[in-house]
């Protein structure tokens, strides 16, 4: 029987080489220039320090913007409230989201049900895995799950006949 897997996966090599873009340019541009402006990341969190707001809101301009330059999908950055650190500097953590959380997985399978195509949907951990006995209906459940309003960016690999 064909299937396929829905994973939400991050590339972290290219989401390092991303954070280096962004440490070069910090260092190099003249409004950033000797601030306490960076970016570290400890696997999937990222800490962006910051002196103020506009220098944080510049940082995440720039995360965007090399994000796309790496064609890393921005939609996998959760961005927490940013809080206050030492010297009055701003410190915000992103989490890197990883794997199909149990809502979305659940939103997935429930919006597949009803749409009556010919498919089964299994979770399995934090990936879904779509069989069906037609390819026609696993590419007809893969364009319904694209027009789904999902705030988090899908691959669909391991394509099996």
């Amino acid at each position: 029987m064909p299937s396929f897997d829905v994973v939400s996966k991050t590339d972290l090599t290219e989401v390092d080489n991303a954070l280096n873009g962004v440490q070069r340019e910090a260092q190099q541009r003249f409004d950033l220039k000797g601030t306490k402006c960076g970016i570290e990341r400890s696997d999937t969190t990222l800490t962006i320090t910051a002196d103020d707001d506009l220098k944080l809101k510049q940082m995440h301009e720039l995360l965007q913007t090399y994000f796309a330059r790496r064609e890393v999908d921005a939609r996998a950055l959760d961005f927490k409230p940013a809080e206050a650190a030492t010297q009055g500097s701003l410190r915000q953590t992103v989490e890197i989201k990883q794997g199909i959380e149990r809502e979305i997985a659940t939103k997935i399978t429930k919006g597949i049900k009803s749409t009556k195509i010919k498919v089964q949907v299994a979770v399995q951990g934090d990936e879904l895995r779509i069989t069906g006995k037609k390819r026609d209906d696993l590419q007809e459940a893969i364009a319904f799950i694209k027009e789904l309003p999902i705030e988090q960016p899908l691959q669909f690999v391991n394509f099996r006949e």
